[in-house]
């Protein structure tokens, strides 16, 4: 796919992977891989990957609690603050991380 500048998009081979799953019921998973030009191995890695339930679940349900609560005023420093005060502990770029994956 090209861009108006003329340049070729390219996508992450995870997105690629996520629209092989998608499809992968319809067509036959060698012919996608071929398709969107990545490796098997990694479209089968990428699949693992996507199957695992989120290990931060709780930890995100907490964060979006904290930020409906104050506001979306506080920083990941202060959200860090307030669920160690709830006895959750992370690494505070780890709560930065999950912030900017919410939204927040």
């Amino acid at each position: 796919m090209y861009t108006l500048a003329g340049r070729q998009e390219t996508y992450p081979n995870k997105t690629k992977a996520r629209v092989i799953y998608e499809l992968k019921d319809q067509y036959d998973v060698l012919a996608l891989v071929k398709a969107a030009d990545i490796p098997r191995s990694t479209y089968y890695y990428w699949e693992k990957r996507l199957n695992r339930p989120d290990k931060y679940a709780e930890v995100k349900k907490e964060i979006l609690q904290v930020a409906h609560l104050y506001k979306g005023r506080y920083a990941y420093r202060r959200v860090t603050d307030d669920l160690m005060r709830k006895g959750i502990r992370h690494d505070p770029k780890t709560i930065l991380r999950l912030m900017r994956e919410l939204g927040v």
